[in-house]
This record gives structure tokens, C-alpha cells and sequence, in this order.
């Protein structure tokens, strides 16, 4: 299984970026998609999920500007950044997890947004 991040880059305080993860090797169900991202000197920190439901959940500090979504058919999900500040300059990972037998937890490699103020 591989999960492949992409569409990092450097953008200007107030742009915005689109990251994709395109997963390979398995197929969704009953899974949890997730956006983490680690900023210089910090802790990797949860950005946003969704489940295989539809049900979302985004960090206070993304509320509002992102949109995190998924689609089953192309084994893909995508995390919409609008808004974007320097406090949101980081390197960005996707995880694809289930909690229900059987249980996996995979992680992309990251992809590195960077936001100049």
C-alpha cells in the first residue's frame, strides 16, 4: 500500500493550495481519511478527517478555510486550503486509517507548504 502526497508549494499569506493523496495498492472501506501537517520544531498535529461516512472533523485553527474531502472511486482524497497564513506553513501528510477488523493505518510521505507572509 502507498499513499502519495502532492500539490505542496510556496504561496503567498492569503492564497490558497489544493493537496492530493492518491493511494494505491488498497481499496476504501469503512476507512478514515486524514490531513496531519508538522511545522518547524512542533509536534505532527491532527488538520482534518473525514470517514468513509462523510463525517468531518478540522482543527480550530482550519475551521472554515480548509475543506477535506474524498472519493472512493479514485482511491483519492484532497484537502482544499483556502486563506492560508504562515502559521500554516508545514510539512503535510495524509493517513489512511480503519479502527474495524481489519485494522491498518498507513501514512503518505508528506508534501511541504510553505506560506509567505
Amino acid at each position: 500500500v502507498q499513499l502519495q502526497a502532492s500539490g505542496g508549494g510556496l504561496v503567498q499569506a492569503g492564497g490558497s493550495l489544493r493537496l492530493s493523496c492518491a493511494a494505491s495498492g488498497i481499496r476504501f472501506s469503512a476507512a478514515t481519511f486524514g490531513w496531519y501537517r508538522q511545522a518547524p520544531g512542533k509536534q505532527r498535529e491532527m488538520v482534518a478527517t473525514v470517514t468513509s461516512g462523510g463525517r468531518t472533523n478540522y482543527a480550530d485553527s482550519v475551521e472554515g478555510r480548509f475543506t477535506i474531502s474524498a472519493d472512493n472511486r479514485k482511491s483519492a482524497m484532497y484537502l482544499q486550503m483556502n486563506s492560508l497564513t504562515s502559521e500554516d506553513t508545514g510539512v503535510y501528510y495524509c493517513k489512511l486509517s480503519r479502527a474495524t477488523t481489519p485494522t491498518y493505518t498507513y501514512w503518505g510521505q508528506g508534501t511541504l507548504v510553505t506560506v509567505s507572509s
